[in-house]
């Protein structure tokens, strides 16, 4: 059974957020034609998310060093637990979506916490003999979501950064746009309308080859 792992970074809803409206339409395209997959959907707003910070720096130098799980601080323990889950969570996965808009040319920031999970050496990457990188999440399919008021045709930043980091943890990687919102707000309902039959489609036919 394929499982699907949707990321929402928007502490609005659908109502509010035309990414979310994405994530929506990706979803029930999804389920129209795989009813039976697994699906879990989590919004990084309204989730812990574990920034890396001092408990989880010295929490691992501890770990390295030989100490015991047990004998960490409890807070240690909790947010070295809590960020192992979101990087297992990851790897069970099939097909990830992750929809955000574009705050300020970046990601929201709790977006770049929840990548810093699953972007992890000796886990979903590896250096070889020689010192180079190699990716250990061949396989998967990265999907991401993205609505900006600017146009940049997918070569804004942020888009620019997360087609990185997942390439290079070798997933397959394709992003979906919908932009130029606020630049032109007389198109806006037409764009939408557009990205969403589009994405909505990409949700039906998501298990077959990635669009290249």
């Amino acid at each position: 059974m394929n499982q699907l792992l949707i990321v929402r970074a928007h502490p609005y809803g659908p109502d509010r957020s035309r990414s979310m409206q994405m994530a929506d339409a990706f979803l029930a395209g999804f389920r129209e034609t795989h009813p039976h997959s697994a699906v879990e959907d989590i919004n990084l707003y309204s989730a812990a998310v574990p920034e890396i910070d001092i408990d989880l720096l010295s929490g691992w130098e501890l770990l390295r060093k030989g100490e015991q799980f047990s004998h960490l601080s409890a807070l240690q323990q909790a947010k070295l637990t809590l960020f192992d889950n979101y990087t297992t969570q990851f790897q069970n996965a099939d097909i990830v979506v992750i929809a955000n808009p574009l705050w300020n040319l970046s990601v929201p920031t709790r977006l770049k916490a929840w990548v810093d999970t699953v972007c992890r050496a000796g886990v979903t990457f590896r250096y070889n003999s020689e010192g180079r990188a190699e990716g250990l999440a061949s396989g998967k399919r990265v999907v991401h979501l993205q609505a900006s008021g600017g146009r940049f045709g997918g070569n804004d930043p942020a888009s620019k950064w997360l087609r990185t980091v997942f390439t290079f943890i070798g997933c397959e990687f394709e992003q979906y746009v919908a932009e130029g919102l606020d630049h032109e707000p007389e198109r806006a309902d037409e764009i939408m309308h557009q990205t969403l039959q589009t994405v909505r489609q990409l949700g039906r036919d998501c298990l077959t080859e990635p669009a290249q």
